[in-house]
């Protein structure tokens, strides 16, 4: 059993001082007491040595949505093409041209990476949108799922938790236009979807118990409107994640072929609930998003790839005033950081109304209520019992660093408002996984075999390009 002594921990209550949180051999909390002691922060002699002594505990939030190969492309695509021009489109074809050279040992690779530094950040959960399926060619693995296998090993080798979401992408566009070049590893039919999900389940309950999955039509875009229910049926009561609203291109498609704007269909045609997330609705009227908001569908937003994309900025005011759900993830993890994630979606709001303090409420302050929507919506989003300190869940546990200068004498909300607008990742000191205690210090326990695996397959991979 591990122990854990915090001197302040963030409880389902509110802040409580002087926190002991067993988690058993299960990976499950067994206990939380509030001790009541006249010796200050010390630990009770009787229980040094055996237990691990903290300054600020919190529960540890989901990545609601990853693209892990993506990370191999960080600041290869920060330039302009001859044109002059450079859109979310012009970088889809140059993210196509490098997946061509991708191999599974190479996915592995990148996904162990990146899994990594979400636990650095402080994520102790990925929930990964997984869509390179096939062959360059577009022709199937011996073994269909072999990919998704590869995910799975990547996650047993970082330690994270895991909600993979396979992928069904069927067409080019509402004109259900076939897959070109660079799509054609994404392809699946619905019955080929179907097996292929199959052999992500399998792989995935090899893992670990926390461990799940779930269903993610890519879009409406590449799905056809009729295959949904179909895909909902495959999910068995687990998430279902899409892409929704993300481009006007993508709006104005949808426009001339269903007559419905994205959100508008969705509303009227999947009647969206609490097992529905929605990935970035950056392109949404007032009206939709008051109604997706309603629905209990989860809002999962990426703000620091819908900025570098050029996407848009998420009415996350509205949405939040509705009672709309959120979730926070790095998509194409051109960046990965909880703090500038959470930074990113209150200045974006702050930007576009000219305001300081956006998304606060008179109760809370900005932190701590992005930092609870984040919770709440991130263990909607996995499917995953977690998100809080609370006997019976999983043991996704983080710490901050007591010793940063932006942190020093601060308490409560104070703190996730200064890890979140003074911090950065550097405050992260531990992270527990499902009671895998995966960062010490600071540092993933296998960061430097993970490492020098991703350099070794960089390498190779430039010399591909």
């Amino acid at each position: 059993m591990t122990r854990i002594h915090a001197r302040q921990a963030l409880l389902p209550s509110g802040w409580a001082d002087n926190v002991e949180v067993h988690v058993g051999e299960d990976g499950r909390i067994a206990s939380v007491n509030v001790m009541e002691t006249t010796t200050g922060d010390a630990v009770p002699p009787e229980r040094s040595g055996e237990w691990t002594r903290v300054d600020t505990l919190l529960p540890a939030p989901v990545n609601a949505h990853s693209h892990a190969f993506q990370r191999a492309m960080a600041g290869l695509t920060e330039r302009r093409g001859p044109d002059l021009k450079d859109t979310f489109w012009t970088w889809r074809e140059l993210m196509f041209r490098f997946l061509d050279q991708l191999t599974p040992d190479d996915v592995e690779a990148i996904t162990a990476f990146v899994q990594m530094e979400m636990l650095e950040c402080g994520y102790a959960t990925s929930v990964e949108f997984h869509y390179l399926h096939h062959c360059p060619d577009g022709q199937p693995y011996d073994a269909l799922a072999e990919m998704s296998e590869r995910i799975v090993a990547a996650a047993a080798i970082s330690g994270i938790g895991l909600t993979l979401l396979p992928v069904h992408y069927q067409y080019g566009g509402c004109d259900r236009r076939p897959l070109r070049d660079g799509q054609r590893r994404f392809g699946t039919d619905l019955d080929q979807y179907a097996r292929l999900l199959d052999g992500a389940n399998r792989s995935v309950a090899s893992l670990a118990p926390d461990a799940g999955t779930g269903v993610a039509p890519h879009s409406l875009r590449a799905v056809a409107k009729d295959a949904f229910s179909s895909l909902a049926a495959l999910a068995e009561g687990r998430p279902i994640h899409l892409h929704l609203a993300e481009q006007i291109a993508e709006v104005d498609e949808l426009v001339a072929s269903y007559g419905k704007r994205p959100v508008e269909w969705v509303l009227d045609t999947l009647a969206p609930d609490e097992q529905w997330c929605m990935i970035h609705c950056t392109q949404m009227l007032p009206h939709e998003t008051e109604g997706l908001a309603r629905s209990g569908a989860i809002a999962g937003l990426c703000p620091i790839t819908e900025a570098n994309l050029g996407d848009g900025n998420f009415d996350g005011s509205r949405w939040l005033s509705n009672g709309g759900a959120l979730a926070i993830g790095s998509d194409s993890n051109v960046r990965i950081s909880l703090a500038e994630e959470l930074r990113m979606l209150e200045y974006s709001q702050r930007l576009r109304d000219h305001s300081r303090a956006a998304l606060a409420t008179s109760e809370q302050s900005t932190g701590r209520r992005l930092f609870d929507a984040a919770l709440a919506g991130g263990t909607q989003a996995a499917g995953r019992d977690c998100g809080k300190i609370a006997p019976g869940g999983w043991a996704d546990l983080m710490t901050l660093d007591s010793t940063s200068v932006d942190l020093d004498g601060r308490r409560g909300d104070l703190i996730l408002d200064s890890f979140i607008f003074a911090g950065d990742d550097g405050m992260v000191r531990d992270v527990w996984s499902a009671g895998r205690h995966r960062v010490r210090e600071g540092k993933h326990t296998d960061r430097l075999s993970i490492e020098l695996r991703y350099r070794e397959t960089m390498r190779q991979l430039s010399q591909a390009l």
